[in-house]
């Protein structure tokens, strides 16, 4: 079992940048697959980002792909997502997820969440 606390929401202007980091506890975090989802008001817990265990794989929503990006240090447990050039759509909480075997898109494939951190993006 793995226990996830997420970090690094604000507030940010448009444009701007901000760098989300997960934390594993627990279980070592290289069994899992990494995976960043968001939920703005009103809507659906979406996709956003995942990272197969070593870090080689990578694949993101339509809606960040170029402005965002995915990463993981094992030795320290934690995975990240640095997210450049953001819109006010981007404004939601993000949670990270961990499940085991392969990275997925499928948020019902996700075994462990996180308690989510909230980013805000005035325009």
């Amino acid at each position: 079992q793995v226990h996830l606390v997420e970090s690094g929401g604000g507030l940010v202007q448009a444009g701007g940048s901000l760098r989300l980091s997960c934390t594993a506890s627990g279980r070592a975090m290289i069994y899992y697959a990494m995976g960043w989802f968001r939920q703005a008001p009103g809507k659906a817990r979406e996709f956003v980002a995942t990272i197969n265990w070593g870090g080689r794989s990578t694949y993101y929503a339509d809606s960040v792909k170029g402005r965002f990006t995915i990463s993981r240090d094992n030795a320290k447990n934690v995975v990240y997502l640095q997210m450049n050039v953001l819109k006010f759509e981007d404004t939601a909480v993000y949670y990270c997820a961990a499940k085991p075997s392969s990275s997925s898109i499928h948020i019902d494939e996700y075994n462990y969440w996180g308690q989510g951190t909230q980013v805000t993006v005035s325009s």
